[in-house]
């Protein structure tokens, strides 16, 4: 629905929501003031979220700009990117030229196919993608692409896909992916309120002597070490949960599955280090010398894989587990293992 009282011309608008263009000039000349109610459907996604997906071709960093300048506005104050949009606010978005066509996204071969056929589940509502290792959920810090802008350009006929929850770039395993926006905000609720649960397989450097351990150390984000981001360990930080429980040993590893309770960034991970037994290939947080060995064994990447996912369908409420088998690569590896 379009405000009209004379000054305005009505045009045509293909996103959902409720679009009030303030003059009556052709959209072809200088961008314009719009006004956009947020529906059902558009609600509960952050604005940053909202704005990037309706002002395609603008950067990021114009984007977060306008919102700290105070130029985007909802209900007519000024508010945080962080914002949750709730359906009946009014957003205000500054005039923006957008870019007429954004560049065409290069999709390579080996993504393609995990993309086309490595799908561990799929319905009208929702996907479970068996992620590869070595591909960023999405684009943006020096990345042109990522998992679901190759997603959505391999499936180009479909009209929404979101990534529901995120896994690190070297992560390998299950990844939720919404067709529809009210699938996203049923899944988004179970993750908030830790109805999701997670098991993801991990091999750490050394001898890991504990069967199980729950792991409760809070976690600091983006702490800066040397000019890079990183996670730490800290009463500053917010509550996390790790459970790992130990299933191989190896003459210098050992195979363990590790449960979060908690979906904190790089949680295992810095989970794993603190125990003294980081990750193998996690170049982060684990030991050069160590990676260094393990990567002449073989071992081309971190060893963290989501393999199992289990929650109530949002649809039908029946439980639902699904299952990603371990990269053909990690497994022969591990079968060259020799058991303690």
């Amino acid at each position: 629905m379009l405000l009209n009282n004379g000054n305005f011309k009505n045009q045509p608008v293909k996103d959902a929501g409720t679009i009030y263009l303030m003059n009556n000039q052709d959209q072809s000349e200088a961008p314009k003031v719009q006004w956009v109610e947020i529906t059902d459907e558009t609600c509960d996604q952050r604005l940053d979220n909202f704005l990037i997906a309706r002002l395609k071709g603008v950067p990021k960093s114009r984007i977060y700009r306008i919102v700290r300048k105070g130029e985007v506005r909802v209900n007519k104050g000024r508010v945080d990117v962080n914002y949750r949009l709730l359906s009946g606010d009014l957003v205000r978005i500054p005039p923006v030229r957008v870019a007429e066509k954004s560049p065409d996204l290069y999709v390579g071969q080996s993504l393609k196919d995990a993309l086309e056929t490595d799908i561990l589940y799929e319905d009208d509502g929702f996907l479970v993608l068996n992620k590869p290792a070595g591909f960023a959920v999405h684009g943006g810090s020096g990345l042109n692409s990522g998992i679901i802008e190759g997603l959505r350009q391999v499936r180009p006929d479909a009209h929404f896909l979101e990534l529901v929850h995120r896994l690190d770039r070297d992560t390998s395993g299950c990844l939720l992916i919404a067709k529809k926006r009210s699938v996203l905000k049923l899944l988004h609720e179970l993750f908030r309120e830790d109805q999701v649960q997670k098991t993801y397989l991990a091999l750490l450097t050394g001898q890991w002597a504990r069967k199980k351990l729950v792991v409760t150390a809070p976690l600091l984000k983006n702490v800066s070490k040397g000019g890079e981001r990183m996670v730490v360990i800290s009463q500053a930080g917010k509550e996390a949960e790790t459970l790992f429980r130990r299933l191989k040993v190896f003459n210098d590893s050992t195979l363990v599955e590790a449960s979060p309770k908690t979906g904190r960034t790089h949680q295992i991970r810095v989970h794993a280090a603190s125990l003294g037994h980081p990750i193998v290939g996690d170049d982060r947080y684990g030991r050069d010398d160590l990676n260094r060995e393990f990567k002449a064994r073989g071992y081309k990447r971190m060893f963290l894989h989501a393999q199992q996912v289990t929650f109530k369908h949002p649809a039908t409420g029946a439980a639902l587990t699904i299952v990603a088998p371990l990269p053909r690569q990690l497994e022969t590896l591990l079968k060259h293992e020799e058991q303690v």
